[in-house]
């Protein structure tokens, strides 16, 4: 008890710069008489702290003394400083406190250099909920259930122990193991629903999950050829980035490796009108009759 009082003396001084030892008293709910004693102890141990008299005065530690013990540098604490910015994004403020500790032990100004809204536009919390329910799964290894919806149609009802979530290519994923499937998998976030959190516990090592790198399926690629009109600039752009070359009719072409998949037709015809498959020819074909389909569902 008396060595966590006094390490909170330490940073309570830190922190506020200024104390009197009636505050410190009062604050640890100890006699003042053992606050003049845990500052010697404090003041044996190499902590430079001070004491003035008077108006204004009071026990203070020397202001440079963080600075001066630290093995940080100045950028190194800027660094960490904005490392843990981007991570309070995601954790939902929670990580404010400690991100307004150590900027006044660094004795740095925090620099607002992020923000993230996980909403849509429009007003939508679930998807923040859903992250927030998976982050707290994985901390307390807990076991979650939910329903799927696969890629190929398909549904099922998935137990998993959650490991990590991962930002990939504009979207959010769990990665754990499948008690389905008996092995590690990818879930999109869009895709869970109704998920539950299990009472039950897993423990699983860090060396007994792979690599991610790893176990990630390769997907079959085809160089795709697109014509798009110049309406579409700005989804072009977006997407694309630099892969995009422009006639002297303002059309724009995009040479582009991309899955060959059922996805793939989903994907294009986001662009409505303003794109034209050139190239392959079977997935020219392949798309013509998708709208051919499509067209017979509106014709009466």
């Amino acid at each position: 008890m008396e060595q966590s009082r006094l390490f909170k003396i330490v940073y309570h001084l830190l922190e506020k710069g200024k104390s009197t030892a009636p505050e410190l008293a009062d604050k640890f709910e100890v006699s003042v008489r053992t606050i003049y004693r845990d500052l010697d102890a404090i003041s044996s141990a190499g902590i430079p702290v001070y004491a003035t008299q008077g108006k204004g005065g009071g026990i203070f530690i020397m202001q440079d003394f963080v600075l001066d013990k630290s093995l940080l540098s100045q950028r190194e604490k800027e660094q960490i400083l904005m490392a843990l910015q981007g991570i309070s994004i995601t954790e939902h403020n929670q990580s404010d406190e400690l991100l307004i500790k150590l900027s006044r032990l660094f004795q740095s100004k925090v620099t607002n250099w992020i923000e993230v809204d996980f909403s849509e536009w429009y007003k939508n919390t679930s998807k923040t909920d859903l992250f927030h329910q998976i982050k707290s799964a994985i901390f307390n290894r807990s076991t979650i259930s939910f329903s799927y919806f696969a890629r190929e149609g398909n549904h099922s009802n998935r137990t998993v122990e959650p490991v990590k979530l991962i930002f990939k290519n504009k979207d959010w994923y769990l990665y754990g193991f499948c008690l389905l499937r008996n092995n590690f998998r990818f879930f999109k976030l869009t895709r869970i629903k109704d998920l539950k959190i299990s009472s039950d516990t897993f423990l699983r090592n860090a060396e007994n999950i792979p690599k991610i790198e790893t176990t990630i399926q390769n997907e079959t690629k085809l160089p795709v050829k697109l014509k798009f009109s110049p309406k579409a600039a700005f989804h072009v752009y977006d997407e694309f980035i630099d892969n995009v070359s422009e006639d002297t009719q303002g059309n724009l072409y995009v040479n582009i490796d991309l899955p060959d998949q059922e996805t793939l037709f989903s994907y294009l015809l986001s662009f409505g009108e303003h794109v034209e498959i050139l190239e392959p020819d079977y997935l020219r074909h392949s798309m013509k009759e998708k709208l051919g389909l499509m067209l017979e569902k509106y014709i009466t």
